[in-house]
């Protein structure tokens, strides 16, 4: 039956359309075709949030148009293939209470499909398409480590065994030997305790038999019978002498120098140098003639009382006998006291030539540091001899922070060709004591023109010169003279 239309008149209540019995009829059968035609009742329920096939037996399909897919909140459907439309977001699959979720023939992106999931201890099915659970791979491994063992000997030949599945295997050092484990390596080393080949090592009271020692390096002291050695020190016990006795006519010869009875000399007659540092107990008996003309002395030299010399030379200095101290090539003479020691000069001091100190010098209060004059203590007094003038020369000589005080007679007039604030926008100020007056010293006149022959002054100035009175800031016009 084609669809039937309810005729409605060309205007509200025209009564050209159809009557209510006959537009109602139409409507009846319309649904009734569209009813028998559509599935819903027939083949498919949908109930609250349920949908159902009636048929007994048959497949529920969703089928999309073309190349279009079904698409749920989250899941899109599409050929044999069920994607997440959420970004990031899982795809889950979950059975109903006790329900499982089955997938037939499972393959992950490559590899063998697995069909089953087999819970066996022991792996007896050996399946390639088989997955185990986590209880069968963990019997199946206990298993095997139960089984083995680890076999070990030492030198004395003694085999033992470790069982892998319960024991500890523990490897233990003995006198001088000890053990230690990092990671995967055992270290087995000798304590200190352990006297080496190479090692430097320190025995005590141990016995050496006819040793033969060749180069021979101790240290601490080194005790035979009452005579020590300690590093380059021979000594004795409970004060003893030393005594170094050759055999027959021999001599005692250190470094070329030959001890023969109490004289002291070379053995090929040269002459004998004493480095380092000369000490005489008691008294020097010099005997015959004396060469000092040239002495040469390494180390310390101590003299207690005075030294007389003529000239005394160290170096390119040079001290005279009449107080002179000079040097050869035109040398400097540096004096260089010890950590805060001074160089002190005592009694009157004179210096001919130019004197050039580097950083301060100070005499009494006065210190001199670089262009700054200062004191230290007190103010700073320069005295001209009377009838002479203090002169501050340079054509840009700047006086900052300077009081000129002057009394009664001695102090009259201050000239000047300019007197100016260095500061920007600052002020001069000029004061007077008591009632004193600021006297500009300039001739007043009432008129203008050459010794006031004009007329008087005119009423309109030609500027202002302001200036502060009292504190108080005032105006004073003026005119071209």
């Amino acid at each position: 039956m084609a669809r039937q239309n309810i005729n409605i008149g060309s205007t509200a209540n025209d009564g050209t359309g159809d009557p209510l019995r006959t537009a109602f009829d139409k409507i009846n059968d319309n649904f009734i075709e569209l009813y028998g035609a559509s599935p819903f009742g027939q083949q498919i329920t949908i109930a609250g949030n349920e949908i159902s096939s009636n048929v007994t037996n048959a497949n529920l399909k969703l089928t999309a148009s073309g190349t279009g897919a079904i698409e749920m909140e989250g899941i899109q459907i599409a050929d044999n293939e069920i994607l997440a439309t959420r970004s990031n977001d899982d795809l889950k699959l979950t059975a109903s209470g006790t329900g499982a979720v089955q997938l037939t023939n499972l393959k992950l992106a490559s590899g063998t499909t697995v069909t089953s999931i087999l819970d066996e201890d022991a792996m007896g099915s050996d399946s390639a398409t088989a997955l185990a659970t986590q209880q069968s791979i963990k019997a199946y491994v206990d298993a095997q480590v139960t089984a083995q063992d680890l076999d070990f000997t030492a030198d004395d030949s003694t085999t033992n065994s470790i069982d892998l599945d319960s024991e500890v295997l523990q490897f233990s050092g003995d006198t001088g030997i000890t053990t230690s484990a990092t990671g995967n390596t055992v270290t087995i080393a000798i304590d200190s305790t352990v006297a080496t080949l190479t090692g430097s090592q320190t025995l005590t009271n141990k016995v050496l038999t006819s040793p033969t020692i060749n180069a021979a390096s101790m240290t601490g002291t080194v005790t035979v019978d009452n005579l020590t050695f300690n590093d380059n020190i021979i000594g004795s016990a409970s004060n003893a002498d030393i005594n170094i006795t050759p055999g027959g006519t021999g001599s005692v010869v250190a470094s070329g120098i030959a001890i023969k009875g109490t004289t002291l000399s070379a053995p090929d007659s040269s002459t004998v140098n004493i480095n380092e540092g000369l000490r005489v107990d008691g008294s020097v008996t010099v005997q015959g003639t004396t060469n000092t003309a040239d002495i040469t002395t390494t180390g310390n030299q101590t003299i207690s009382g005075s030294l007389t010399t003529g000239t005394f030379n160290v170096g390119d200095l040079n001290i005279t006998a009449d107080g002179t101290i000079s040097t050869d090539t035109n040398g400097d003479i540096n004096m260089d006291p010890s950590g805060t020691g001074a160089i002190n000069l005592t009694g009157p001091t004179n210096i001919t030539g130019t004197a050039t100190v580097t950083g301060q010098l100070n005499v009494d209060n006065l210190r001199m540091d670089g262009n700054t004059i200062s004191s230290t203590s007190g103010g700073i007094t320069i005295a001209p001899l009377s009838g002479e003038t203090l002169a501050l020369g340079g054509a840009n000589s700047i006086v900052t922070a300077f009081e000129l005080q002057a009394t009664l007679g001695e102090f009259t007039t201050l000239r000047t060709d300019s007197l100016q604030n260095d500061t920007s926008d600052g002020d001069i100020s000029i004061s007077t004591q008591g009632t004193g007056v600021v006297d500009f010293n300039t001739a007043t006149q009432a008129t203008i023109g050459a010794n006031g022959a004009a007329s008087a002054l005119t009423a309109n100035p030609v500027g202002y010169l302001k200036i502060k009175i009292a504190g108080a800031d005032r105006i004073i016009p003026f005119y071209n003279a």
